[in-house]
């Protein structure tokens, strides 16, 4: 069975398609620590087998809308690789997709989000302050640098600069990246990443609802951060997680749950978990072609 990862490697690759805005409302104290662009720039890495790079193309932007660039043939890791790259970008999230020809350098495979910082090595430094280790050191890509973080928790994600700044209108809807986590390592993450993101903690709930990871009359912690990067959902468990969640690296809202599964499930994704209804959301689970898993959600009518 084929499997499906989300990374995040060169992400500066996606330049074509977002570009960077300036820091208008920052006050200069917020300039000399922020270093998120903007949500617009987050990028979700989707692997794929070759073969299945155009449906899941035609699938994705089917169920959110979108445009996509022409695939083309890069080398986006620091050692000798090749890989078919696509840029796909949505209203409620961009992605790069990727069908690598040959076999994946460790240890790519396993980082969720690309994330456009204003100063790399600045960022580097305060995410190493921060707790991050670094577990693939800054290397150059054609228009700029990108570097591979794991925070505590074993959360890994990278960061990505461009030589020259362009800009990209906000997106219509964050998408949320669904961070699972052990309650050991739970304190500590929000704490690393939330400090080196300026992150503000909009909810903390010790007594989130079950049903939200598939186990109705349960309950777990669940922990949303947003700052410029984005949004992120931390979900704290024992890991007794019923397939597929642990598997869906990232949540994305939607006007109507029930209208945009019916897009998917017309081109081609499947529903692994039916629309419910908690905490004040409607949310389901689909697959795409080629793999990929995705929560999908709206507020509930």
């Amino acid at each position: 069975m084929r499997q499906m990862r989300v990374i995040a490697v060169a992400a500066g690759l996606i330049a074509a398609m977002i570009l960077m805005p300036g820091f208008a409302d920052a006050s200069p104290a917020d300039k000399a620590e922020q270093f998120g662009v903007g949500a617009q720039y987050g990028t979700t890495h989707v692997y794929v087998a070759a073969e299945d790079m155009d449906r899941f193309t035609a699938s994705f932007l089917a169920t959110f809308g979108g445009t996509s660039s022409p695939p083309s043939t890069v080398t986006v890791t620091p050692t000798p690789s090749t890989a078919i790259w696509q840029a796909v970008k949505t209203p409620v999230g961009l992605v790069s997709l990727f069908g690598f020809k040959t076999p994946i350098p460790y240890p790519f495979g396993q980082e969720r989000t690309g994330y456009l910082v204003t100063d790399m090595d600045a960022a580097v430094s305060a995410a190493k302050k921060a707790g991050a280790a670094v577990i693939v050191t800054p290397f150059p890509d054609a228009i700029g640098k990108d570097v591979v973080v794991q925070w505590p928790g074993g959360v890994n994600m990278q960061f990505y600069w461009h030589t020259k700044a362009t800009s990209a209108p906000p997106l219509q809807s964050v998408p949320e990246n669904r961070v699972y986590v052990a309650p050991e390592a739970a304190a500590n993450f929000i704490r690393s990443f939330a400090g080196f993101a300026r992150g503000k903690i909009v909810s903390d709930n010790a007594q989130a609802p079950g049903a939200e990871i598939g186990r109705p009359g349960d309950s777990y912690r669940r922990v949303r951060i947003e700052s410029m990067f984005g949004k992120i959902t931390v979900l704290v468990t024992d890991g007794h997680l019923p397939f597929p969640y642990g598997r869906e690296t990232m949540g994305y809202e939607v006007t109507d749950v029930s209208d945009t599964l019916t897009k998917a499930k017309a081109s081609g994704a499947s529903v692994l978990v039916e629309p419910f209804k908690a905490d004040g959301r409607e949310a389901a689970v689909v697959q795409f072609p080629g793999g990929y898993i995705a929560e999908i959600h709206s507020a509930a009518k």
